[in-house]
């Protein structure tokens, strides 16, 4: 009987030791839930610091501005080539008593066949292959086709087949396999920047490339002419005034880009395809995933519209130049470049301050203000002034739609898909820059200059909206 007492107060005992033990347990657990709470709440503050610091982490990144400066010098060349066909067509094909244009049209069927044939299968094997050799080769091989050209010409000289010059179907075939290499460096251009940025910093990111994208259309055409006449200036004491000087500079520019380019580090991991997996099959599935994913569709639209727009203002501005007063024809350049400082502008305040910002948001008040100045330069005077400073919005605006569009693309197409993705983009780009260029100028010579200025404000206007109603529709399905 007496022990009965001890038995419940060991009972009294165990219990509170266990308890004190339960209680020191949970104390830990909640001790270690709180460090873990700390740091994952430490790591989302760092994340949004990362984020929230615009472009200077991506200027500390040094694989990006490498693979930005390979960009530059590379879109820069393949405008630059444009003007060069030209030039040498001027020079050594066109008689006096003939127009340009039909030369000229020819060679731009011949640069757009390879993204109509080859843009879709070129991403699908850059989902394949390593990124850096395909950027390094890409450049390489069209600086030696460029670089080859004068002496091909000068073999050639006096040949001539139906009718045309031998010469002129090297220009035709050089074109076309400059062209069908570009269908590969574009695609691994694009996929491989999401693989050197980290994913807060895609949107500043792209600004840069992005903007460098647009402004290659706009400002390789508007400098070509005098960079290609500087560059046989230079070289005139060696060739002895043959103009090899032209093909030198843009074949230059091609290699400079091709060792730029071996400077990356992508670290990448390629997932070999399956024994069934066939090209067409795989961009097929590029063409599911855009149909599934509404936002990375909408995206491709607006920069659809958008590069479209660019490539006929670059054909526009011609005819602007020639109605203004203070301008000649010839100095279009001038107003190429203020849409050039436009994108500069945009692109620097989307970089710094777009991430406050959503993506649609940014890209329907870009429309909206693409629009707007479009429709001031339709009613605007033909004056020097009215015309700079609303293509310098129109350039600004433009840039609120590519950045975030492109930095929409890369972060919600997975990496094995990004070729496929990006290989279809630059497909129908590559339309977009080249339709316009043919179609522009006779628009408005049926239409005229302010009725083209207007029907692009519409397309524009219209093209946000829709873009914006999709996304918006797809968020409240989803939500």
């Amino acid at each position: 009987m007496l022990r009965e007492p001890d038995s419940d107060i060991d009972d009294i005992n165990s219990e509170s030791i266990s308890h004190s033990s339960n209680r020191a347990h949970l104390d830990q657990q909640n001790k270690a839930s709180s460090a873990q709470l700390d740091a994952e709440g430490k790591k989302l503050q760092d994340t949004q610091v990362s984020g929230s610091a615009g472009l200077w982490p991506v200027f500390r990144n040094r694989n990006f501005l490498t693979l930005w400066s390979g960009q530059v010098f590379s879109q820069m060349a393949d405008k630059v080539y444009l003007v060069l066909m030209i030039a040498i067509i001027s020079d050594a094909f066109k008689s006096p008593d003939q127009t340009i244009s039909g030369w000229v049209s020819a060679i731009m069927i011949a640069f757009t066949i390879p993204a109509v044939l080859f843009g879709s299968l070129a991403g699908v094997y850059v989902d394949r292959w390593k990124k850096k050799p395909v950027l390094v080769m890409t450049n390489l091989l069209r600086g030696l086709l460029v670089a080859i050209l004068p002496a091909l010409l000068w073999v050639t000289t006096g040949w001539a087949i139906a009718g045309l010059p031998v010469g002129f179907y090297i220009l035709l075939l050089d074109t076309f396999l400059i062209s069908t290499l570009t269908q590969f460096f574009a695609p691994a251009e694009q996929a491989a920047i999401p693989l050197i940025v980290e994913e807060s910093n895609l949107l500043p990111a792209n600004s840069l490339y992005t903007t460098t994208m647009m402004a290659s259309v706009i400002i390789g055409f508007a400098v070509g002419e005098p960079v290609l006449a500087l560059a046989d200036a230079w070289l005139s004491p060696i060739d002895h005034g043959t103009g090899v000087g032209k093909s030198v500079l843009v074949g230059v520019s091609y290699a400079v880009a091709g060792v730029l380019l071996l400077l990356i580090t992508t670290n990448e991991v390629i997932t070999e395809p399956t024994q069934s997996s066939k090209p067409w099959e795989d961009i097929k599935d590029g063409l599911k995933y855009l149909q599934k994913q509404v936002q990375v569709r909408s995206a491709l639209i607006q920069l659809i519209v958008l590069f479209s727009v660019f490539a006929a203002l670059a054909v526009l501005a011609v005819r602007l130049a020639e109605v203004i007063p203070t301008l000649r024809s010839s100095q279009f350049g001038f107003l190429l470049a203020a849409g050039g400082v436009g994108l500069a502008v945009g692109a620097i305040a989307i970089g710094q301050f777009g991430q406050r910002f959503s993506r649609p948001q940014l890209s329907l008040v870009g429309s909206l203000g693409m629009a707007t100045t479009l429709t001031g330069l339709s009613f605007a005077p033909a004056q020097i002034g009215p015309s700079l400073v609303l293509l310098v919005g129109l350039g600004f605006f433009g840039a609120m739609i590519g950045i975030p569009m492109q930095t929409t693309i890369q972060e919600k197409t997975p990496e094995e898909m990004r070729g496929k993705v990006f290989g279809l983009q630059n497909n129908v780009i590559n339309i977009a820059l080249s339709l316009p260029l043919a179609l522009a100028g006779i628009a408005e010579t049926f239409l005229g200059l302010r009725a083209v200025f207007g029907l692009l404000a519409m397309m524009v206007a219209v093209g946000g909206f829709f873009t914006w109603s999709l996304v918006r529709g797809a968020a409240e399905e989803t939500a």
